[in-house]
């Protein structure tokens, strides 16, 4: 798996326009935080329980239609769950996993609060809110 800052990911879905970027965060969290414009979501785990999404894996070999070779982009809030996520990937024969560092909203501050050190908001990169 490649770890990619936020800015780095950005350029490289520039210029990788078959790559298929996906959030794995929460339906909450992609719908009332925000999320990166133009990727897909597909939960790696959710509430109320936060179990493993059984489906993650072959979801995304759904959407990623012609094959393992697809590079695959993955993020989250902060990094930790898209590369859990993307490892699944990697076990299950996805040849180019990158996982987003820093995610959505970054690592926490001395305050514990997000959006203020790092991640793909505070790097000003596009996102919206549904």
């Amino acid at each position: 798996m490649k770890h990619l800052t936020p800015t780095e990911t950005f350029a490289f879905l520039q210029r990788t326009p078959e790559a298929l970027f996906i959030d794995v965060r929460s339906e909450i969290e992609y719908f009332f935080v925000g999320h990166p414009i133009g990727v897909e979501h597909i939960a790696w785990s959710d509430g109320p329980d936060w179990e493993i999404n059984p489906e993650f894996v072959p979801q995304v070999k759904r959407l990623a239609g012609d094959g393992l070779d697809r590079p695959v982009v993955l993020i989250c809030r902060s990094g930790h769950r898209s590369a859990e996520a993307a490892q699944a990937l990697e076990a299950a024969g996805f040849a180019e996993v990158i996982n987003v560092l820093h995610g959505f909203e970054g690592e926490r501050d001395a305050s514990h609060h997000r959006n203020t050190l790092s991640g793909w908001r505070v790097d000003g990169l596009p996102w919206e809110q549904s």
